[in-house]
């Protein structure tokens, strides 16, 4: 199994940018395919983007398209989720998590499919 733990959240004006990292132990994490959710207070837990485990896919939620950017490093076992022009209709916790996969090109959006999840970091975006 893999264990993830995110990082890189915290307090940043509209318009400003934050970078998460999804750092990963355990089983080989270039096996796994990634995603990001993120979960808003009263709201459910949301798909934010993914990328598969050898980096050339990646998907994006409507919402965050162009906006954000998912990357992985498989020789750091990192994810990355870059953030820019922040809004604060994007302030949620947002959750890494992986899945083990056999094909190097799925992706996968639904929070379900994923079996290891990160404690989630806070990302608040002030107006």
């Amino acid at each position: 199994q893999v264990h993830v733990v995110e990082s890189g959240g915290g307090l940043v004006q509209a318009g400003g940018s934050l970078r998460l990292s999804c750092a990963a132990s355990g089983r080989t994490f270039s096996t796994y395919a990634m995603g990001w959710f993120r979960q808003a207070p009263g709201k459910e837990r949301e798909f934010v983007a993914a990328i598969s485990w050898s980096g050339g896919n990646t998907y994006y939620a409507d919402s965050v398209k162009g906006q954000f950017t998912i990357s992985r490093d498989n020789a750091r076992n990192t994810g990355y989720l870059q953030m820019n022009s922040l809004k604060p209709e994007d302030t949620a916790v947002y959750y890494c998590a992986a899945k083990f996969t056999a094909v190097p090109g799925a992706i996968f959006t639904a929070p379900d499919e994923y079996r290891y999840w990160g404690q989630g970091t806070q990302v608040t975006v002030s107006s």
